[in-house]
């Protein structure tokens, strides 16, 4: 059997130019340089910054200019280009389908998954983390542009009103901390990353707020062909990222789902060998809302989500998935 060569030096890199994707960038290269010692020439590796379409409108919700796969549209094209080699991205904003030619070829240790409540100026943190939305007061208006946030959001408190926020981490805190909403949510993992998570005025339970399908993990593109960079970066993978997102993209892809469908999933490999999958389907305005859980054997990861999206979207009234 003839093994595939080493990749061809330097190896271009590419990645949204937000301080949280460089920053995942970094690390990633920091770990595949830990793992093979001959990439730790400085001249091994060239980072390509790009602008995607996801980054540049900032005037309107996802939904309305095409979707999560708008953070990755550019970065697609330039990995087919052959301009870069591989590419770094979120996980939760990479489609399901990827385009022909491009594969999925890793997937790394996920951070904590969990949603944190960040509080404008003059309101106090929760003191029941069991009911964290009670401390906003009636009426309040919260910052966010996810459908799945906002469907649980006023699932729980049907009171409150939400305004669409964009931009990156940063600027998303400035605006909280500026009064254009009484409190936002942000991926716990994104603050982690930056060193920002004091900015959590409480992690949300799972209870409380279901993340994203595969929030917390970062997945590494390459072209389908690029044998040699596939089989050195398999080496690398968490193999509990890759059962749980697995799982997390099969109930994704089950459900078929646009950005205008709150749709929730969170993978939980248990001691066992099991993994244990809980999915949710929503109304935008949290009018309908289902939660279930299924449970089965890590190997099987896909087939779970496929078998827990299947009943969601079976029991789910017609007009939240077309």
């Amino acid at each position: 059997m003839v093994r595939p060569h080493h990749p061809s030096l330097p190896l271009r890199i590419g990645t949204r130019g937000s301080p949280l994707a460089l920053w995942q960038t970094r690390d990633f290269l920091g770990l595949i340089t830990r793992f093979c010692p001959l990439l730790r020439n400085a001249k091994a590796f060239e980072e390509h910054t790009i602008l995607t379409s996801g980054d540049r409108i900032q005037d309107r919700p996802l939904a309305d200019i095409g979707g999560k796969g708008l953070f990755a549209k550019e970065i697609h094209e330039a990995l087919l280009d052959r301009r870069i080699d591989f590419a770094v991205h979120s996980l939760k904003d990479l489609e399901t389908a990827l385009p022909s030619g491009i594969a999925l070829a890793c997937t790394l240790k996920r951070e904590d998954p969990r949603d944190a409540l960040i509080l404008g100026p003059g309101i106090e943190t929760p003191c029941d983390p069991a009911h964290p939305f009670d401390c906003l007061p009636h009426g309040s208006v919260v910052a966010t542009s996810s459908v799945r946030r906002q469907s649980q959001l006023l699932h729980a408190r049907p009171d409150l009103r939400t305004t669409i926020i964009r931009g990156n981490v940063q600027t998303r805190l400035a605006k909280i901390q500026d009064g254009v909403a009484a409190a936002t949510l942000l991926a716990f993992a994104g603050l982690k990353r930056l060193g920002l998570a004091h900015e959590a005025d409480i992690v949300l339970d799972e209870s409380a707020m279901l993340p994203a399908a595969c929030q917390g993990i970062v997945g590494i593109t390459v072209r389908e062909d690029d044998l040699a960079l596939r089989e050195l970066l398999a080496a690398i993978e968490d193999p509990e990222a890759r059962a749980v997102s697995r799982a997390e993209r099969a109930l994704l892809a089950a459900l078929d789902g646009s950005c205008r469908t709150p749709i929730g999933g969170r993978a939980i490999a248990l001691p066992d060998g099991g993994l244990a999958v809980t999915g949710l389907l929503a109304r935008v305005d949290g009018s309908f809302l289902l939660r279930r859980r299924i449970e089965g054997r890590q190997v099987d990861a896909a087939a779970l989500g496929q078998a827990l999206g299947d009943s969601l979207r079976r029991d789910a009234p017609a007009d939240i998935l077309c």
